[in-house]
């Protein structure tokens, strides 16, 4: 903003400028070391990857806590959500080396997997918005949501022609009525026939 101070009339003393220059604050992206995947890349990765491998719900995936894995048996202890049975799945090569990975670069250490930059646990809603951004910019013609992991995970190992029950137990299902519908849609069911 620019203003000059009046010239003083008979005196002949010239008319002095007073400037104001505004700051202009540098642009997020001069401020922020932001790649495409954003600044914590490997952890959401790392986030989706168990999600659909262990066909997770959105609770389930935030709340998982270090002292869940054994890295050395290569196992995870899944407690479910909704009454569901808990269970114990296998993990392996990639995604041991992957949260291995997320443990050593979690400073300060913290007993939840999934921490925000604030260090608290992710929040269901922060890993909704986080696979809504994920879909966009993938290309996803329609909005993406944590459950289609779970559900995508399960018909690809309905597919794959694993039991129904051993799915049900994987999703730690009491009931098969709620497993039942990964089979029924698998394309190859009748191939061996």
């Amino acid at each position: 903003m620019e203003t000059k101070a009046s010239t003083r009339v008979g005196q002949g003393i010239p008319a002095t400028e007073k400037r104001t220059v505004a700051l202009q604050r540098p642009k997020n992206e001069e401020l922020r070391s932001r790649s495409r995947e954003g600044r914590y890349g490997h952890r959401d990765a790392t986030m989706i990857l168990v999600c659909y491998r262990h066909v997770l719900r959105v609770g389930e995936l935030c709340g998982l806590r270090w002292d869940q894995f054994d890295f050395e048996q290569g196992l995870v202890h899944v407690h479910r959500l909704k009454n569901g049975r808990p269970s114990v799945h296998p993990i392996r090569g990639m995604e041991i080396r992957a949260l291995r990975r997320l443990k050593r670069e979690q400073v300060p250490a913290s007993p939840y997997v999934f921490t925000t930059e604030r260090r608290g646990p992710m929040s269901t809603a922060g890993f909704r918005k986080l696979l809504a951004r994920v879909g966009e910019a993938a290309g996803m013609p329609f909005p993406i949501h944590p459950h289609m992991l779970r559900h995508s995970g399960g018909y690809k190992l309905a597919n794959d022609g694993v039991d129904t029950r051993a799915l049900q137990h994987w999703f730690g299902h009491k009931n098969i009525q709620n497993t039942v519908r990964y089979t029924e849609l698998a394309a190859d069911r009748f191939k061996s026939f």
